[in-house]
């Protein structure tokens, strides 16, 4: 087997984009690979297609194997662009291939690219024998878009989950035992921090429902970064854990500050709460971003917002961070909400009330401070970081 071997006869014939920085609006600062894979068997099926930049590529992987008019199946196992934006080129080229997919994948895939394409359908259990090999089908609704499913090579115990356990890492690697387990798992930190985490509970089910299936997969191939083969029950507890909501005693706190005074503010804050040996972790979000702000969140207890007043209203970058937060669903936080202001409030009101309309447990009151924080109102500052961590630690 060469190194881009998950088994005999099975094999990774992806991209790599090693330029990619932005995904979802979240920072991928070590790129991404876009993979897709080839069965060879009686009948010969390739798994997902890629980005369409990088169709040229793909369909050269594919050709240095087989002929792309002896492609027997495509599986999509979620539309999502980058995975299958070269579907309409690599369907042109492997002419007598039909497209398996779920009921809602073959409307998306209609929707996105019109109805010239022959699909067959497949619900959870179905399966289809290749020859000596087996796939079943898993659907996977809203994991995360509608049209989702997992593919489970039987025989070899390989599951292509798509976007579920993967990673945004570009690398020359391809397993998870070439390269450092530390770059891993924060990538895959970020990744479901960023992504999925709004759908904990989803993803505690599905991988319970696998389970009853009689899946037990040796070998994890995700749609994005590096297979699992040496350890893929790692990543299956790390998700257990993040779906249950499983953290530790830390406090993150993230700001933003004009003049300095949210800055002092947050500060005096981590003072107090570190001085109850609680772990915290700032984040200024002009010197960092909310992909830091959301995998520092993950398993973090409680969290600190602080935004000076600008126009009567939240400061942009805070603005933007809420939007960011409530829509991902952080599960089982505490919130408290904190700033500064001139000759008018605003911020930590508009804040209160995005969390408060997305269910966040909030802790009240908050904290506005007039100006510059002097004295007395620093040791208020460092009161709130004492009582949060008192909160955490209880």
């Amino acid at each position: 087997m060469d190194k881009n071997s998950l088994a005999e006869g099975i094999h990774w014939v992806g991209v790599v984009d090693w330029n990619l920085r932005d995904f979802h609006d979240f920072t991928t600062r070590r790129g991404t690979t876009y993979n897709a894979y080839l069965i060879e068997d009686e009948k010969t099926v390739l798994v997902d297609t890629v980005k369409h930049m990088f169709s040229d590529e793909l369909l050269c992987n594919i050709q240095k194997r087989v002929d792309l008019e002896k492609i027997d199946y495509i599986i999509v196992n979620h539309v999502e662009m980058d995975h299958s934006s070269s579907l309409p080129m690599v369907a042109k080229k492997a002419k007598n291939a039909t497209i398996i997919a779920s009921e809602r994948g073959k409307d998306a895939i209609i929707e996105h690219y019109g109805a010239d394409f022959k699909i067959q359908t497949v619900k959870t259990g179905d399966e289809l024998k290749l020859g000596k090999r087996t796939l079943k089908f898993v659907e996977a609704p809203m994991l995360h878009w509608p049209d989702s499913m997992f593919t489970y090579i039987v025989e070899d115990k390989i599951l292509m989950p798509n976007d579920a356990f993967g990673q945004h890492l570009a690398s020359g690697q391809r397993f998870d035992d070439e390269v450092d387990e530390h770059v891993l798992m924060e990538e895959a930190t970020i990744y479901y921090a960023n992504i999925l985490m709004a759908l904990g509970p989803l993803i505690a089910r599905k991988i319970q429902e696998v389970v009853q299936m009689g899946i037990s997969p040796a070998i994890i191939a995700p749609s994005h970064g590096i297979i699992w083969r040496s350890n893929p029950s790692k990543i299956i507890k790390a998700y257990l854990d993040w779906s249950a909501g499983v953290s530790k005693n830390k406090i993150v706190i993230v700001y933003d500050t004009m003049w300095g005074s949210t800055d002092k503010m947050a500060r005096s804050i981590a003072k107090g709460a570190i001085s109850e040996g609680v772990e915290v972790k700032m984040v200024k979000l002009r010197a960092s971003d909310n992909t830091e702000a959301l995998t520092e969140i993950l398993e973090a207890k409680a969290v600190l917002v602080g935004s000076p007043t600008i126009n009567n209203g939240i400061f942009p970058t805070l603005g933007s961070f809420m939007t960011y937060v409530t829509g991902l669903k952080p599960k089982d936080k505490l919130w408290c909400f904190f700033g500064s202001f001139g000759w008018g409030g605003g911020a930590v009101r508009g804040m209160t009330e995005m969390a408060k309309k997305a269910g966040f447990k909030i802790h009240e009151p908050s904290l506005e401070i007039k100006f510059v924080p002097d004295h007395e109102d620093l040791k208020k500052c460092f009161e709130l970081g004492k009582q949060i961590a008192a909160q955490v630690k209880a």
